[in-house]
């Protein structure tokens, strides 16, 4: 009785390719080899890696007197050696899913020998993976480089938090960095400095997002009803002249913003007086700096949020509302029962990744205020700063590096657990799952 399956999942077990070669499959199996030799090189690095990764080095640079010199010495770098552990883990893993997938496929094409058929050519592997695997094919890149560009940073600042890299005691080369567990997650809620920033900046990041995403939302949504009113002439010179905030670049609007709203030299203080108002504090006192970086935000967010409006508000069948008006319902009934409903549902996705954006709306906060005006209660923080300008200061300014790490993982988990919890709940979702 033949027993190629058995074979060829022994020989692929034994070396990757072994198997295929077995099966008559020989550039796939060749092709195999090559990378269970690059496998190998990645298994005897891994050692190095891993103690790299446990140990984050045992030596820092040092000067050692050669003669009647000093000559500075080479120690161990202790980020490049996390970097460098991650990076090793990663690619075993990704080495070994190959592996597995090797031995399978031997097994498989073993198993149609014993059934009598031939063993798929490798122009007929080629064309079974540009027909039938194609998705997978096409996808296969873009998760190489999630792995290695979005979940490799998000692991690396994860162990950054549970170390003590941070300035000016324990910063690379000159000095290791060291494994502390949860000791910083400890001191940024019970160090009075820490907490008090901490749960200052979370607040206002959370009343900036909600309002950010509400104004705008909102302001889009009164712009495109107003522009799609029965009766409006000329509205495609009302879409031009509503998407010129959205046509000027960003940084150009917020360096305007930030002189116009200057509290000595700026035009809108200047029309004030001119009409005999004084001036206000407009980025120097902590309540009117927020109330400004709110409603630069309108004139910033609401021309897109108008043109998605716009599109939604065009696929509406006109009937509904003929329908309506024959019922005799009001305009304010047919905006409530027909418009705003239509809209949500199609838009709620949006809304709830726009609330995810404005978190990290990085941009607006730092181009604007600066974080200004300072506040002395905080550590490294401005009384406008959110937690993502409040993480670029500790790691830019303060090199604050482990605690930067600790608010990066709040950020992540804030985010990603809104996003996904609500995106999932919004009808849009819903109803696609309905249809499936």
């Amino acid at each position: 009785m033949n027993q190629h399956r058995k074979w060829a999942a022994v020989l692929s077990l034994i070396g990757m390719g072994f198997g295929q070669i077995y099966n008559r499959q020989m550039i796939k199996g060749l092709m195999l080899f090559i990378v269970h030799l690059s496998g190998i090189a990645v298994t005897m690095a891994a050692p190095k890696a891993i103690w790299g990764l446990v140990t984050l080095g045992e030596q820092a640079d040092h000067l050692e007197k050669v003669g009647k010199l000093y000559v500075n010495v080479r120690g161990d770098h202790s980020i490049f050696l996390m970097i460098e552990g991650i990076i090793i883990i990663l690619a075993l893993l990704i080495w070994f899913a190959i592996y597995i997938a090797n031995v399978k496929d031997a097994y498989n094409v073993g198993n149609m020998r014993e059934q009598g058929l031939a063993a798929p050519r490798f122009s007929d592997t080629l064309q079974y993976l540009g027909g039938v695997k194609f998705p997978q094919m096409i996808i296969t890149l873009p998760i190489l480089l999630v792995i290695f560009f979005t979940v490799m940073p998000i692991f690396f600042m994860i162990l950054l938090a549970f170390t003590n890299y941070s300035a000016p005691n324990y910063l690379p080369p000159a000095k290791l960095v060291s494994w502390i567990g949860l000791e910083g997650f400890k001191d940024i809620f019970t160090i009075k400095a820490w907490n008090q920033t901490f749960f200052g900046v979370a607040f206002w990041t959370l009343v900036w997002t909600i309002c950010a995403t509400l104004t705008t939302f909102a302001g889009g949504f009164a712009a495109a009803l107003m522009v799609q009113k029965k009766g409006i002439r000329f509205k495609g010179f009302w879409r031009t002249l509503f998407i010129i905030p959205y046509a000027i670049p960003q940084f150009i609007s917020l360096l305007i913003m930030r002189n116009m709203f200057n509290g000595q030299f700026g035009p809108i203080n200047q029309y004030l007086a001119y009409f005999g108002l004084g001036g206000l504090p407009w980025l120097t006192d902590p309540f009117w700096a927020k109330f400004t970086v709110i409603i630069v935000n309108i004139w910033i967010g609401f021309p897109i949020t108008m043109l998605m409006v716009i599109g939604i508000l065009s696929t509406i069948s006109k009937d509904l509302y003929e329908a309506a008006e024959i019922d005799g319902a009001t305009p304010v009934q047919q905006f409530g029962n027909i418009t705003f409903p239509s809209v949500m549902l199609s838009f709620g996705p949006l809304l709830v990744m726009s609330f995810a954006g404005n978190i990290n709306n990085f941009n607006l906060i730092y181009l604007l205020t600066n974080g200004n005006p300072a506040n002395p209660n905080y550590q490294s923080a401005g009384s406008t700063d959110i937690l993502i300008t409040w993480l670029y200061k500790l790691t830019m300014d303060s090199g604050k590096y482990n605690f930067a790490s600790i608010i990066g993982i709040f950020i992540f988990i804030i985010v990603a657990s809104f996003a996904v919890t609500n995106v999932r709940r919004t009808k849009a979702f819903k109803e696609e799952d309905d249809y499936r």
